[in-house]
């Protein structure tokens, strides 16, 4: 029965046993482990364990040789990984090895018995798993420098340091809005339209429309390209087309026969457009990086009757579409803009700070309290969070997750004392609050005046 048992657990467990004979020199090889490693079942001759070398990657075969010495000479328990060439067709399979050795009355080694284990896909995921941790280290680095010569280029051709915020704010925003569709697709790639959808959605409802075929681009090309929308997004709000309530802004994109694409941005129906004194980092952007990063080229006329922008990618900047499609961003008319009234008042009022960024946590807390606000925290945990809810609160901010656990016991509590509070995250929810709260939502990377805003506005309607 014991037998029987021990059966059913090594083949529930995908083990195959085996025994070495050290006195007869032989290998008694098990079916299960037959079926494992591609030799024939049964007793075959050890050749003093170097039967089984002839097998061994060859690359492992040096280290694979010590660690069988050490075992037979210790006579402990033992354990080792390699990779196997099969006996049968030939194919390399990673192999875990353990196993005893049984002592004579005298204390010589007389028997191993052992098990092996198929590990090929638990390796293959290791693998993977580095390769991951290698191109996500690879992109963070990429994404810093990109961020970086963004702050350098926009403090060149600024004044001021509220001209400044705005502009390095919005293309860290465009940069957010690409990231988070590639995210979505495993960074496989972005649709344009999703990424149009993304700058342009809940700009100016009823003033502009876009249209094309469906198409995705490279995780550069698509950063790229939202850049530069939002550059002549925020240009046709200051001074274009969507600066009046007339204005129209069509985008209509087409494939190329070469395989890539190109792109036209028309404005009509605004003021009379002339082609500007000076030229800032945002023409710079359009016409000599974004051509450049889509492999094509970019030529932005300045006609009296609208800005025309054209962009021509090459093949290079489209990718194929991906297993996994995110759905179109819906326009995310909960999300807080820049107060355009002057700074906020939050004088008198005690708000909560729960936010596990260290740097994001003091820059709110400078900056909520340069608006005349207590602050309450910061909180970097969840347990720091709930501890502060016995203090008088008026208004809260929630990042949505905390080091890995959600905030939505916190943001229950407040709702329950009927505490407003804003949601200020980098999840990349479209169409309404974590949870479904009926909360404003900010999203990261913002402006802390558009967090000291929406609290404002929170105490001001409460």
């Amino acid at each position: 029965m014991n037998r029987d048992r021990l059966e059913l657990a090594l083949e529930a467990a995908g083990l195959g046993e085996f025994e070495w004979d050290l006195d007869r020199d032989v290998f008694v090889v098990s079916e299960r482990m037959a079926a494992i490693v591609g030799l024939p079942a049964g007793e075959m001759a050890a050749e003093r364990g170097e039967a089984l070398d002839r097998y061994v990657h060859p690359d492992d075969l040096e280290a694979f040789r010590a660690q069988r010495a050490r075992n037979v000479d210790t006579g402990g328990p033992y354990e080792a990984e390699f990779r196997q060439i099969r006996a049968d067709d030939g194919r390399v399979v990673w192999i875990r090895l353990a196993g005893v050795v049984t002592k004579t009355a005298e204390g010589e080694p007389a028997r191993v018995t052992g098990i092996v284990q198929d590990v090929s896909e638990r390796k293959l995921e290791e693998e993977q798993r580095q390769t991951l941790m290698a191109e996500l280290d690879h992109r963070v680095k990429n994404v810093l420098a990109a961020v970086q010569a963004l702050a350098q280029q926009t403090a060149k051709r600024t004044t001021s340091l509220e001209s400044f915020l705005s502009n390095f704010g919005g293309r860290l925003k465009a940069m957010g809005s690409a990231n988070e569709l590639l995210t979505a697709a495993r960074w496989r790639g972005a649709a344009v339209d999703h990424l149009v959808a993304a700058e342009l959605g809940a700009l100016a409802p009823g003033q502009t429309s876009w249209d094309g075929p469906e198409l995705f681009l490279t995780p550069r090309a698509a950063n790229a390209l939202s850049l530069a929308l939002h550059e002549l997004a925020t240009n046709a709000v200051k001074f274009g087309a969507l600066s009046a309530d007339t204005g129209h802004v069509d985008v209509r994109w087409s494939r190329l026969a070469d395989g890539g694409f190109e792109l036209h941005w028309t404005e009509s129906g605004g003021p009379r457009v002339f082609a500007p004194a000076r030229q800032g980092f945002g023409t710079t952007l359009l016409e000599q990086v974004t051509g450049r990063e889509l492999n094509g080229e970019t030529a932005v006329e300045y006609r009296p009757a609208g800005l025309h922008a054209r962009l021509r990618a090459g093949l290079q900047a489209v990718a194929p579409r991906p297993e996994t499609v995110p759905e179109a961003p819906v326009a995310r008319t909960v999300e807080t803009v820049m107060a355009s009234s002057g700074p906020a008042d939050l004088r008198g009022s005690r708000v909560l700070i729960v936010e596990d960024a260290v740097l994001l946590a003091l820059e709110l807390e400078t900056g909520l309290s340069e608006a005349g606000a207590e602050v309450i925290g910061p909180a970097y945990e969840l347990e720091e969070a709930m501890a502060l809810l016995d203090r008088p609160i008026d208004a809260a901010v929630l990042d949505a997750n905390l080091n890995g656990r959600s905030v939505m016991p916190v943001a229950e509590a407040l709702a329950r004392r009927k505490v407003p509070f804003v949601f200020a995250t980098g999840y990349g929810e479209n169409g309404g609050a974590p949870g479904g709260f009926d909360a404003p939502v900010i999203r990261k990377p913002y402006d802390v005046t558009q967090v000291a805003a929406a609290v404002a506005e929170l105490l001001r309607s409460s």
